[in-house]
């Protein structure tokens, strides 16, 4: 990609839970004069946004199609059962499957859990969203099976949760459109997430690091000292010294015929 190819800005996609804030810092501080643009979407649309061309890259939930998509995993979250405070299970630091085996489980149709089967008893209908299925949990209607990231997000008051031994987890990864070569300011992102410093050789080439105050201070001496040697140089020159010799003696007395 030519520096006129490069978009005025770049489009970041991110999926509920997840929280780009320390990666965005880095991008303002890197590159100011390229805005990024959040986009929230839901789990299950992640995907078709960047294959679409919707946005350049995305911090979406796998598994992803690789045949369109690039992606990195990034970190895998625990999963934690919501309940209500006065929930019997809240005396325990963790949940084993085993221990919800007489709940009711809500299974919402976005559920991001790859279950093989849902522990406890099902629910007489799934809840359409994890909203939803948290305000029934506030109701005293059953418990809900999440990545500890949404448990956060959809706080209550009136709930809590607890880390469950064995569950399936979810797993967060940066995700791009396959291209050859990847997108400059992709790769910029890249860098970034893999915590590349600024000098890095890898993607676009960054702005080199400005000199600390420092370095500054240091400097400024080190061209004062220069300037003074050569002021000394030049004086004693006038008086009647040699570049690289000692003093003549002599001091512009015509010579005698």
């Amino acid at each position: 990609m030519t520096g006129s190819d490069i978009p005025s800005s770049f489009r970041l996609a991110y999926v509920p839970g997840v929280t780009p804030t320390k990666w965005v810092r880095v991008w303002h501080e890197r590159l100011p004069g390229t805005p990024l643009e959040l986009i929230q979407v839901p789990p299950a649309e992640a995907g078709r946004l960047l294959a679409d061309g919707g946005a350049e890259a995305g911090l979406v939930r796998l598994p992803v199609d690789r045949d369109v998509l690039s992606a990195i995993p990034l970190y895998t979250e625990t999963t934690v059962v919501v309940i209500p405070k006065d929930h019997a299970v809240t005396a325990a630091e963790e949940v084993t499957l085993p221990d919800l085996a007489d709940e009711i489980v809500l299974h919402p149709l976005d559920d991001l859990l790859d279950w093989e089967t849902l522990p406890g008893r099902p629910a007489i209908e799934r809840p359409a969203t994890t909203a939803d299925a948290i305000e029934l949990v506030a109701a005293g209607v059953g418990v809900l099976l999440v990545p500890q990231s949404l448990a956060r997000l959809h706080h209550r008051k009136d709930l809590t949760y607890r880390p469950v031994l064995e569950a399936p987890e979810s797993r967060v990864a940066l995700s791009w459109p396959q291209e050859e070569p990847t997108p400059d300011l992709v790769e910029e992102f890249i860098g970034i997430v893999r915590g590349r410093t600024v000098n890095s050789t890898r993607g676009r080439a960054a702005t080199p690091p400005q000199p600390s105050a420092k370095e500054k201070v240091k400097a400024k001496r080190a061209g004062t000292a220069t300037g003074s040697a050569r002021k000394q140089a030049a004086t004693g020159r006038r008086a009647g010294t040699p570049k690289g010799g000692k003093p003549t003696g002599k001091r512009g007395k015509p010579r005698g015929r």
